[in-house]
């Protein structure tokens, strides 16, 4: 490139540094008593950009940190004052020569903002959600330039619109359906209330001449029926600004896999559309399904020699379309890839910390690399947080995670008048244009529960005539998607049956949500439906030890003392924990064992639902458990907890969700047969074998048995009745049932736990230290039930490969333990580090 392009390249310059943070007019904090630091020490805080006013507070030490014991209700103050962020802008002569305009972008802003410079205001802002562009070529000065950001209290401002909005029903103590903000920012079932503001997302200074790009748009397609090696097609809508109608022509070049295109844009003309051509493309796949093959589409906007922008995307070659269509069974609701169906082995995804803006790309990959340990292949962006950053998206695409995006609408009417209209607007426009190039992403959601929630929530009295959402999610979105992604399939709501005149959360038709087991019955209970697609449900327990004992400090620690209460965000939520117990395990009074019942009672009870949901393929074609991960360190649904430490949830969600899987599950009105084996395969081979069913007494003795060849193709699932002679008990407490076809297994348990005869064992544990960690063989005795190593209480950063393992008498199993940190060996043979339910019915009991 020579020095004339390089002058007239686009130049954008980071305006990350030198920023303070000030309480807003050098007021008192708003409603703070006696908790909050003196007006005077809140003013020029040194400031991080991308922050928040909480993390720069609690960096400079003012502040304690939100997450720790009830310090929560300490800083509600934040969240009512108004802040002011300020830097000092540098600009020279030759800067302001370079380039005829010169544009501030922000990103992200949170949320309700003025932005000045030199005095002068550029805009204000009202939204969390969209990117906000100010031309501040006349606004500059050559020297310092003071830029100003000033915040309005986010509590203040969401109350005051819910009375100009007019009153709209939602779950919360706050109004956050009156504000386009991250709504579990007010506090959620498992959130806290951090309602803070920042300058969440990067600011930039961009300088350029003659035209920029405003927008690339890609769309990758391949025919239907594609295969490896056909041809692909890519479609980039360019949109140009220009600083004059009269510019001159400009080109826009577009390569693909080595094939380019250029287009000319004349004079006054102000956007593109270029259609690339690559001959021969392989298809991306779902992780479990193939590859995920990704081609860089590099596009540069140019006037004669001059390069005037550029902009890079990366795409996969594949199609994708949800089937809602009506069968015997009712309204189906299945993804398909490259006319694959695809069994979704799914979690959802809220924000991985309550101050988004600390979520790294290397934080992003240690949760995917957690969703990929537990065999999930796909993530729903949840309606109640953020449209997430590039980053999480391209690791999905990079992975074979599946991405369902809601849109940010949840557990609320919404009004659908302005100035909330344009703002909804504004956001959804520039979200999909950012997004939709994503081989990973699958579908989009109009909102999370609100169709349901105005049938079942009582709101249709209470809005007494008042718009609700409804236009925005069956007009407004829809017709946004159809113009900026209409390759992809859209749904008004989750749940949804496919029309407003069949009931939203019918099991039989398209998806559902199932809270009833968690809120009033009991797990076992999951088996009583068949849904065709189950997208939330889910059960409570609580975080790791080391993370519960890192962020309460209870002395003594209960399940009841203080801080434990503030982290348990759930309505009745320890009432609900233990009425889900008791039936299963005795509630424990030790904190220890307290502490692995419930662990355990939250894996066992989704482990119970996706194995049945997965029995039931392909008429049910869908399991997304809530929730993968936590936002903060809390009592929960999540898998992984606030501090990125896998509950023993995570480890039911790898077995659950294994490629295959052998099941024994209850059949009401099987004749003859009280119980089945089902066979799942969701792998790529076909898998044929002896599947063995044995009833076993505890002691390992066989009393019944039957061998019976099954063969079954690809991606497919079959049942086997169990012989009654086989499958009913003589002695139920003291007997199991155990199906085996290869090296999968399957157990049964005829009693409860509680009611069974299981032992106190004697574990023999030989630990071996190894470069990366340890290796624990573990060897029982008698039968031994959901064996697991809590390698976090050996060391916080300890991992375990397994964990919930079942061993017959005499077996044994070897855990491999990876920590940067040397570990001590007897630690692992340690009965609180070491567990089973065995202990919960031996111990517990006495």
């Amino acid at each position: 490139m020579t020095d004339h392009q390089a002058h007239r390249t686009l130049v954008a310059r980071e305006v990350h540094e030198g920023w303070t943070l000030s309480i807003a007019g050098g007021s008192a904090p708003q409603g703070a008593g006696v908790t909050a630091p003196s007006a005077a020490a809140l003013v020029g805080v040194p400031a991080t950009v991308p922050g928040s006013v909480h993390t720069d507070l609690l960096a400079a030490g003012l502040i304690p940190d939100p997450y720790l014991d009830d310090n929560e209700a300490l800083l509600g103050w934040v969240g009512r004052s108004d802040w002011e962020y300020r830097t000092t802008l540098t600009w020279t002569v030759e800067e302001a020569a370079a380039h005829e305009r010169h544009d501030l972008v922000f990103d992200g802003l949170d949320t309700v903002a003025e932005v000045r410079l030199n005095g002068r205001v550029l805009g204000s802002t009202v939204n969390m959600h969209r990117t906000y562009r100010f031309d501040v070529s006349s606004a500059l000065q050559v020297g310092g330039n003071d830029l100003v950001v000033r915040f309005a209290s986010p509590v203040r401002y969401a109350d005051s619109q819910s009375l100009a909005l007019g009153y709209r029903p939602q779950v919360n103590k706050h109004p956050f359906n009156a504000i386009r903000k991250m709504a579990c920012s007010f506090g959620w079932d498992w959130g806290l209330d951090t309602t803070t503001s920042g300058i969440w997302r990067p600011v930039r200074l961009e300088s350029w001449t003659a035209a920029r790009l405003s927008s690339v748009r890609v769309e990758a397609s391949v025919a239907d029926g594609a295969v490896d090696g056909a041809p692909g097609r890519v479609r980039i809508q360019v949109e140009i600004e220009r600083t004059s109608a009269e510019s001159a022509a400009v080109h826009v070049a577009v390569n693909v896999a080595g094939v380019e295109r250029v287009v000319e844009v004349v004079s006054g003309a102000s956007s593109a559309l270029v259609d690339v051509v690559v001959p021969s493309v392989d298809l991306w796949w779902p992780r479990g399904y193939g590859d995920q093959p990704l081609h860089d589409v590099d596009v540069v906007l140019s006037r004669g020699l001059d390069l005037l922008g550029s902009a890079s995307r990366r795409v996969g070659f594949r199609t994708v379309r949800l089937e809602m269509e009506p069968d015997e069974h009712g309204t189906s609701f299945r993804f398909v890839v490259n006319d694959q169906p695809v069994f979704v082995r799914g979690a959802n995804w809220i924000p991985d910390d309550a101050f988004p803006h600390r979520v790294t790309r290397e934080r992003y990959a240690a949760r995917i690399a957690q969703a990929e340990q537990a065999n999930i292949n796909l993530l729903r962006v949840w309606g109640g947080g953020i449209y997430e950053a590039d980053d999480f998206y391209d690791l999905c695409d990079e992975r074979g995670i599946l991405t369902w995006q809601d849109f940010l609408f949840a557990c609320a009417a919404y009004a659908e008048e302005e100035p909330l209209r344009s703002e909804v607007e504004a956001e959804v426009r520039d979200n999909v244009v950012r997004l939709s190039h994503h081989a990973s992403l699958v579908l989009w959601n109009g909102s999370n529960e609100n169709i349901w929630g105005y049938q079942d929530w009582n709101w249709e009295r209470r809005l007494d005539g008042r718009t609700w959402g409804l236009g925005y999610y069956t007009e407004l979105l829809p017709r946004i998607v159809a113009e900026l992604d209409p390759t992809r399939d859209y749904t008004p709501s989750s749940p949804w049956s496919g029309t407003l005149d069949v009931y939203p959360n019918d099991p039989a038709h398209g998806s559902m949500h199932s809270w009833e087991l968690w809120n009033r019955e009991d797990y076992p209970h999951y088996r009583d439906v068949v849904p065709r697609f189950l997208a939330e449900f889910g059960w409570q327990g609580p975080p790791t030890w080391s993370t519960l004992t890192r962020s309460i400090s209870d002395d003594p620690l209960t399940p009841e003392s203080p801080g434990m209460l503030v982290h348990q965000k759930a309505a009745q939520g320890n009432d609900k924990l233990i009425d889900g117990l008791v039936a299963h395990l005795p509630l424990p009074d030790d904190m220890d064992d307290w502490h692995w019942a419930m662990s355990l009672n939250q894996a066992t009870a989704v482990r119970v639902a996706v194995e049945h949901l997965r029995s039931w393929s392909p008429v049910c074609m869908g399991s997304v458990v809530w929730q993968l991960n936590d936002c903060w360190p809390v009592t929960s649904w999540a898998a992984v907890d606030g501090d990125g430490h896998a509950k023993p949830l995570l480890y039911a969600l790898k077995h659950a969700y294994a490629d295959r899987l052998v099941t024994i599950q209850p059949r009401a009105g099987e004749p003859g047969a009280p119980l089945v084996v089902a066979v799942v395969n969701d792998s790529s081979e076909a898998w044929s074998g002896d599947l063995v069913i044995r009833r076993l007494r505890f002691d390992g003795v066989e009393l019944q048995g039957v061998k019976v060849p099954v063969g079954l193709g690809a991606r497919s699932t079959t049942t086997v009745p169990v012989p009654t002679d086989v499958a009913v008990p003589t002695r139920s407490g003291a007997e199991v049932l155990v199906a085996t076809l290869g090296a999968e297994r399957a157990t049964w348990f005829f009693a409860e736990p509680r009611d069974s005869a299981l032992e106190a064992p004697t574990l023999a544990v030989e630990p071996i230290l190894t470069r990366t960690g340890a290796r624990v063989r573990v060897t029982t005795d008698v039968l031994v039930q959901d064996l697991a190593l809590l390698v976090d209480k050996v060391h916080p950063d300890a991992v375990v490969d397994d964990m919930l393992v079942t061993l017959l008498p005499g077996e044994s199993v070897t855990f491999e333990v990876t920590c940067p940190e040397v570990l001590d060996p007897a630690a692992f043979a340690d009965p609180r580090v070491l567990r089973h339910t065995n202990q919960l019915v031996t111990e517990v009991a006495r």
